[in-house]
């Protein structure tokens, strides 16, 4: 499936909703995991402000990727964020989205109060 860089450069990135779990399957309780390490799924809600326009996403990240204290309107940065599309049938009926994934979501709180004190 084809993954699509999202350049963050330009962009504001703040926590909406701390980190949660992501769960595979809500009938059976099972946790997501990173089919290459095997680590456990985060799924994290950002604010993602770029031109003039703001959006709430939800990255999905392996859990040792989370760095720093990460309570909503924390500022972020987003390392190897990706978008990939995604479609699928549901009861019949065609569902179709884009889904974000990153390799880690690490807090700019502690940068932006040493960048204050100096």
């Amino acid at each position: 499936m084809r993954q699509i860089p999202v350049d963050t450069s330009g962009a504001v990135v703040m926590v909406a909703k701390s980190p949660q779990v992501k769960v595979r399957d809500r009938r059976t309780g099972e946790i997501a995991t990173d089919t290459e390490t095997g680590a456990k799924l985060m799924t994290v809600d950002v604010m993602f402000a770029s031109n003039e326009e703001v959006e709430i996403l939800s990255v999905t990240v392996p859990e040792p990727g989370i760095s720093g204290e990460l309570a909503m309107g924390t500022p972020v940065a987003l390392t190897g964020l990706i978008a990939r599309p995604w479609e699928n049938d549901f009861n019949g009926q065609k569902r179709h989205g884009i889904a974000f994934r990153a390799v880690a979501v690490t807090s700019l709180a502690g940068a932006a109060a040493g960048a204050e004190a100096a």
